[in-house]
């Protein structure tokens, strides 16, 4: 199963109608095609950037059932499941509908900032009743609590359903550590676009990308060379993107991405509030950045 779960995975963005009110599926099937089209790897639902906390449960039915259904290539789906209260995360693995998903991602629980030994009794309770293999997701800088090397390794090695870890903490230092000492079946991702060639570099097995939403081929290329360990071409890639990445996180995820997405004409630029759309500055700068990305010519493209 771990294998599945490697190269380009995108978190996927939920499109809304004009009003914000509703979702819109019919964008939500084009974006799903586009990216498989493009040559990601995986797709993954109801993650950080498709504003889940704003989804009510019957949507969040919804826009899995539609990712399912647009789905044609067959492509893994890793669904997010999280929270900050450990039964309640129970309860909703109890009711989701796994039928289809091949790993279950799950957040550090935020605003109580356990104790690695809480983090350490969540994922265990977690890797226990979950029918689907386990991703651990550190994302410290939303969270307000950082998953340790020592804890993501102890987790590795001790608890049998826990196949991988989603980085974001954006610590090299960390990630260095993990990588150093987990056991050999352990899958490891980039969670920052930024990070994710030197990650590759070092060992990582991929991305789970925001900016593969907007530039699939691009993303899945670069990964797909790491992958190779041809990094020099990677490089070339990654040098490319670099501004574009930058420009997605300029005001917030997914406020850059939804923005980028629209001006290519693929879903409209609609946040559901607390969040709100990209500045008409960031959309004029997304605009022309896009404008000035060479179409990359590349046989593993």
């Amino acid at each position: 199963m771990a294998s599945k779960i490697t190269g380009t995975g995108v978190a996927l963005v939920t499109p809304f109608d004009a009003k914000g009110r509703r979702v819109d599926y019919a964008a939500l099937t084009k974006l799903v095609n586009f990216v498989a089209d493009s040559g990601v790897n995986f797709l993954v639902a109801l993650g950080t950037t498709a504003e889940t906390p704003t989804l009510s449960d019957g949507e969040k039915k919804e826009v899995l059932a539609c990712i399912k259904s647009s789905n044609a290539k067959k492509l893994p789906i890793v669904l997010g499941v999280g929270g900050n209260s450990t039964s309640d995360v129970l309860e909703k693995i109890r009711q989701a509908d796994f039928s289809g998903v091949d790993a279950l991602l799950s957040v550090t629980p935020y605003y109580n900032k356990p104790s690695q030994q809480g983090l350490y009794e969540h994922y265990k309770a977690i890797a226990a009743a979950a029918p689907a293999p386990v991703l651990l997701y550190n994302v410290p800088g939303r969270t307000g609590v950082n998953l340790s090397a020592e804890t993501t390794l102890r987790l590795a090695r001790e608890v049998k359903n826990i196949m991988g870890a989603k980085e974001a903490s954006g610590n090299l230092s960390q990630i260095s550590h993990i990588l150093r000492g987990k056991p050999e079946d352990f899958t490891v991702l980039s969670g920052d676009d930024a990070l994710t060639l030197p990650l590759m570099a070092i060992g990582a097995h991929g991305v789970i990308s925001v900016a593969a939403n907007a530039f699939p081929r691009q993303v899945a290329g670069m990964v797909k060379l790491a992958s190779a360990q041809k990094y020099s071409e990677a490089a070339k890639i990654h040098m490319a993107i670099t501004p574009l990445i930058d420009a997605l996180f300029a005001e917030g995820n997914p406020a850059g991405v939804k923005a980028a997405l629209a001006v290519q004409g693929i879903i409209g630029n609609v946040l559901r509030l607390p969040l709100v759309p990209a500045t008409e500055g960031l959309v004029n700068s997304m605009t022309s950045l896009i404008r000035q990305l060479d179409d990359l010519k590349n046989e593993n493209l």
